[in-house]
């Protein structure tokens, strides 16, 4: 089991606080990006916003802030109090996030990684849910602002599961494998589900602790407000 981060109260520079965070936001896009164009499989809570979409009239976009939202009653039900900053903070990253993930899938969908061969793909989008588990280790570290699906994750971790990030993503990934049941229930098939989804329910929640270790060693867990 993981312990809670040495040093997870320092501070870093302002500076190298911007750049780690912007960092993480692209790489975030790019890996769900990724996920979603290839449709190999996708992380937890874009398959469920890919499966909600086709179950709903909804676009994708949308139903990525929706889960936003959902995160956010979550987050305030385990924490025991409405933390304005911390939801502006949600709420600013996941508008940014939604659109970023819609536009690049979109742009990579006119590229030509969808003709490369299986194992290009395969690789690719395993590649996709990797990236996606080092923006999280980086921004929950920076904690400035979250997305609120990985806030949630970050307050399952270091409330419930004593740092264990393996144990925390997995059972923050219990809410939209619950959205993807019901879609399923609707549309009796299921989309963006397939090795990508199970290498993500697998070892997403791992790499983030690994690349706690390694990725930016230096950057430690900041302002946690659990």
């Amino acid at each position: 089991m993981q312990n809670l981060p040495t040093g997870y109260i320092i501070h870093n520079k302002s500076g190298l606080t911007i750049f780690y965070f912007f960092i993480s936001i692209i790489l975030n896009s790019l890996g769900n990006a990724l996920t979603v164009s290839l449709n190999l499989g996708s992380a937890l809570w874009t398959a469920a916003a890919v499966n909600l979409a086709h179950a709903t009239p909804l676009s994708l976009t949308w139903l990525l802030l929706l889960e936003g939202f959902l995160a956010i009653g979550l987050n305030v039900l385990f924490l025991h109090q409405f933390d304005g900053r911390r939801i502006l903070g949600n709420l600013i990253f996941m508008f940014c996030f939604a659109y970023l993930v819609g536009l690049l899938s979109k742009l990579l969908l006119q590229t030509a990684i969808v003709n490369f061969n299986l194992g290009a793909r395969i690789f690719l989008d395993c590649l996709g849910i990797i990236l996606i588990a080092i923006a999280i280790s980086i921004y929950q570290r920076v904690n400035v602002i979250l997305h609120p699906c990985d806030d949630l994750m970050q307050v399952i971790r270091f409330k419930f599961c004593h740092g264990n990030s393996t144990q925390a993503q997995w059972l923050s990934f219990s809410f939209p494998a619950v959205a993807i049941w019901l879609s399923f229930m609707v549309t009796k098939q299921l989309y963006a589900i397939n090795i990508g989804t199970i290498f993500s329910l697998l070892f997403q929640g791992y790499v983030v602790g690994q690349a706690d270790k390694y990725i930016f060693p230096s950057l430690k867990h900041q302002n946690l407000r659990l």
